[in-house]
């Protein structure tokens, strides 16, 4: 007689699920999935060709630069050995090695040591200088990659009202000196961190300061070298982190750091020591990049020019965008089924933004995020606004939390203002 295993094995079926892989499986569609009707709230439409697309991080628009290009496909040519193993057991001169040096002198910083992503660069940077016990002082909006690496080193968090100098002290007064982990640009709201209050009440409390630069460097500073080096911090911060997927538009991730501890992180940090390097035409892109990027002032302008454009246009309409100061602007509906009438609404009108919900924000604050890019055409951008006047009352407006937040601001951001 053929058994339950035999069966599935005759029919190339996946083997039985254990009752507690079943139960964690089953909570994702019960808590995640009907509620939004059977579908992931992430997948809507698929875009046309004329579509209106508010989704890549690539600002400066480089993936498709042709130094860029010619430079991946020469590498790719040349044909250099490369080398499938962690980047620890590289040693002498060799192409990453060089383009750390030119990180390192364009960010103004001693060293720099690359990694395989900006998830990899805050994991390993935290789970290697905060041990257990450790107080991290984190702004509450700060990328998911940094808690994970609080997590991992089992340090103790320690979060603080989003760009609120005056709470990170209070709380650094009550917990003594530890790590102080922002964002320099926020990734949702597309808010510009206090650098300064926030560095200068760190030095007064002995902290050590990370700074996140995934979504200013390229695209803020002079040459794009980031708001540390515009705001001529580099001699205070400790540690700066940049995924170089965004304006660098490449598959790689970036810490700053003295010539002592980059060694220390080469030889400590997990993702360092157990993932794969780079490899040869990866670098050789990046290396084009960095000498483009140098180069591109009027990318920039361009950049901030569109940003500020729609950023009035979308506020003039109602849309709360008071948070926004960059290149991202988060339409925040609110709730979840809220952010899907409103994901639904802009893609049947051809203007596709990237859903944020949780776990990137709290379920009641999930999102459309519009993210600007250096290339989009004045019509492109009159089309976006034109869509969001035409949709207001289909999405209810009016009733959004955030909305609700603009015509009565907190009491505390009215004693503030």
């Amino acid at each position: 007689m053929v058994n339950v295993a035999q069966l599935r094995k005759l029919k190339n079926l996946p083997p039985q699920e254990p009752d507690f892989l079943r139960r964690q499986v089953d909570s994702y569609y019960i808590d995640r999935v009907a509620p939004w009707g059977g579908g992931h709230i992430m997948i809507g439409r698929a875009p046309g060709e004329d579509a209106v697309r508010l989704v890549s991080n690539d600002y400066l628009c480089m993936a498709r630069h042709p130094e860029v290009i010619s430079a991946q496909c020469e590498a790719l040519e040349k044909g250099d050995s490369a080398l499938l193993m962690a980047a620890v057991f590289l040693h002498g001169d060799n192409p990453q090695a060089r383009f750390e040096r030119q990180m390192a002198q364009w960010m103004h910083a001693e060293s720099a040591v690359l990694s395989q992503s900006g998830w990899a660069a805050n994991t390993g940077l935290i789970q290697s200088i905060a041990g257990p016990k450790v107080p991290c002082y984190i702004d509450m909006f700060a990328h998911a990659s940094l808690w994970e690496g609080i997590r991992s080193a089992q340090a103790s968090a320690h979060p603080f009202r989003h760009n609120a100098p005056e709470h990170l002290e209070s709380l650094l007064r009550r917990h003594g000196p530890g790590v102080v982990i922002v964002d320099s640009v926020y990734s949702t709201s597309g808010s510009i961190a206090p650098l300064s209050d926030i560095v200068s009440v760190a030095e007064r409390h002995g902290a050590v300061i990370v700074v996140d630069e995934a979504h200013s460097l390229g695209t803020h500073g002079p040459e794009g070298r980031g708001l540390v080096v515009e705001l001529g911090l580099t001699s205070r911060v400790h540690f700066r982190t940049a995924s170089l997927a965004k304006a660098f538009a490449g598959r790689a991730g970036i810490v700053t750091c003295s010539e002592r501890i980059a060694e220390f992180l080469k030889y400590t940090a997990n993702p360092a020591i157990f993932s794969s390097g780079l490899l040869p035409h990866e670098l050789a892109g990046l290396e084009a990049t960095l000498q483009v990027i140098s180069r591109s002032e009027d990318r920039r302008r361009h950049l901030h020019r569109n940003a500020d454009y729609l950023r009035a246009g979308l506020s003039d309409l109602g849309y709360n965008l008071e948070l926004s100061e960059a290149q991202i602007l988060g339409l925040e509906a609110g709730p979840e089924l809220a952010t899907m009438a409103l994901r639904d609404a802009l893609e049947a009108r051809g203007v596709f933004g990237s859903v944020f919900c949780a776990p990137a924000t709290p379920k009641n604050r999930s999102l459309i995020r519009f993210t600007v890019n250096s290339e989009l055409s004045p019509a492109e951008l009159d089309r976006v606004i034109s869509v969001c006047a035409e949709i207001r009352e289909e999405v209810d407006l009016a009733s959004w939390p955030s909305t609700r937040r603009r015509r009565h601001p907190p009491l505390a951001a009215v004693a503030n203002a």
